[in-house]
């Protein structure tokens, strides 16, 4: 059986999310899914594997269906195989924030960089005023990152404000393009840049993985591998299956 793994997020006000938890844990157990779902009033993010029908009709529920009464209809999906089931279980989360920054000025509902299509990332991070920033962890750039991208050495997204407090200048820095796995974290961290006066901040719309399914190898600036969030660690061009390793299976993951 080939599996269907959907990554999904949305920020949108969802004050009742405690009292969502239940009914979609049963729901996507009606369904035989397994992966990991984290709510909080800001909004929905997880990753997600089961029968392809299976994650279609999960998918439709969150944009469509009763249980969010239409407040996720902007969901980000991205959707890729996996040749054996790359969860254990199923887990349902409630958090403070669906991407963890700790700042409540960076707030991705009332503003965010620009978004750029994957056709376009190319020429933008090809120019040489543009500072083209990771925004994921360290484990992950060792992995595969952008051709001159800067790493902004940190273990968890949170440090990204201290790193952006110490190392970036919107004096200095007046062009600044981002990427991370899905897009979520550049969301975050856009509003975050915006927040503190950097006048141009453009972000890759779905992320590395968007890129990745988009963007032929011959013409891509990607080097390496993407690390993601499950069992089959990380993908490759056309988002094909690299494998999993057994030295990477106990890596810390950061949400």
């Amino acid at each position: 059986m080939i599996y269907k793994v959907c990554a999904f997020y949305q920020f949108a006000a969802l004050p009742d999310y405690r009292e969502l938890r239940e009914p979609l844990r049963a729901f996507c157990a009606g369904l035989s899914l397994k992966g990991s779902v984290l709510l909080a009033q800001e909004g929905i993010n997880g990753t997600i594997a089961g029968a392809p029908d299976a994650i279609d009709a999960f998918a439709h529920e969150l944009a469509h269906g009763p249980m969010f009464g239409g407040r996720l209809n902007n969901l980000e999906l991205k959707c890729s195989t996996a040749e054996a089931m790359p969860f254990g279980r199923l887990k349902l989360r409630l958090k403070k924030e669906i991407v963890t920054l700790g700042d409540t000025a960076a707030d991705p509902t009332r503003q965010v960089g620009i978004y750029v299509d994957a056709a376009e990332w190319n020429a933008l991070i090809a120019s040489p005023d543009t500072l083209v920033l990771d925004t994921r962890n360290a484990f992950e750039v060792a992995m595969g990152t952008f051709e001159g991208a800067v790493d902004p050495d940190i273990k968890s997204f949170g440090q990204f404000k201290d790193f952006a407090a110490q190392k970036l200048d919107p004096a200095k820095h007046r062009k600044i393009a981002m990427f991370c796995t899905g897009g979520i974290r550049c969301e975050k961290a856009s509003a975050h840049l915006l927040a503190r006066g950097f006048a141009e901040v453009y972000h890759l719309k779905g992320g590395i993985l968007k890129y990745l399914e988009e963007v032929p190898e011959a013409q891509s600036r990607w080097r390496g591998e993407c690390f993601v969030f499950d069992e089959r660690v990380a993908l490759g061009h056309g988002l094909q299956e690299i494998g999993l390793r057994e030295r990477d299976k106990d890596v810390a993951r950061d949400e």
